[in-house]
């Protein structure tokens, strides 16, 4: 079962929880997750240059909607006086809010941002699009990876590799990968980048070590130092 499905999914309700902070029924449903979903379009478009490691929608009330964004690097993000923010903050209330009237968003920074899967799928798919060798990238994030604390990590390429002519996947892996330990704190994150010569699928698990109780994520890696 750990093999086949998303790690993030099978944890929920243990060491995981939902990106979306709300509950709802009847007709009110559909129109916040479309809402969330637009929402999310428009911050990973506009902050992908900041390195995105998670975007949690909290509804406090009916007419307050507050996007919480995880980034690796801040600056990038909120612009010069904040100018940048401002300004998604906008287009968010133009093109993806239809029932709510306001919208809050703060800026997280992550204090390790190469043991957040999204992060990592991010920085590849970036190196790839500038034309690095596939296998050269692989390894650097596994090296920055395991620097940063993990105990294990996983990459999953797959497309026309180097432009070959034919598709293929490829996977390097180190350390530990416990995939079906339900108390595992694997951050898991896939992503795809735009080639001349096609699109490129990116995987990434990454194991931080077992939480136990009410540990907080972020303390797993120093606990297991």
């Amino acid at each position: 079962m750990g093999q086949k499905i998303n790690p993030r999914i099978f944890r929920i309700g243990g060491n995981k929880t939902w990106s979306s902070g709300w509950f709802s029924r009847g007709p009110e449903f559909k129109v916040y997750l479309e809402e969330d979903h637009k929402i999310r379009k428009i911050i990973r478009a506009k902050f992908k240059e900041g390195g995105i490691g998670g975007i949690e929608i909290v509804r406090r009330a009916e007419k307050n909607v507050e996007a919480i964004v995880s980034v690796a690097r801040p600056g990038v993000v909120i612009g010069r006086g904040g100018q940048k923010a401002e300004e998604v903050k906008q287009e968010i209330k133009k093109n993806a809010l239809t029932t709510s009237t306001e919208i809050q968003l703060t800026i997280r920074e992550l204090k390790k941002p190469n043991l957040n899967a999204d992060v990592v799928v991010s920085n590849m798919a970036g190196e790839i699009e500038r034309r690095l060798p596939y296998r050269r990238v692989m390894k650097f994030a596994i090296d920055q990876v395991m620097k940063d604390g993990a105990q294990g990590v996983r990459l999953q390429i797959g497309g026309r590799l180097n432009g070959a002519d034919i598709a293929r996947t490829e996977t390097l892996s180190q350390g530990n990968m416990p995939l079906h330990t339900l108390r595992a704190d694997i951050s898991y994150g896939r992503g795809v980048a735009q080639t001349t010569y096609g699109v490129i699928g990116i995987k990434v698990w990454v194991y931080k070590g077992e939480l136990f109780g009410n540990e907080k994520q972020e303390d797993t890696v120093q606990k297991n130092k």
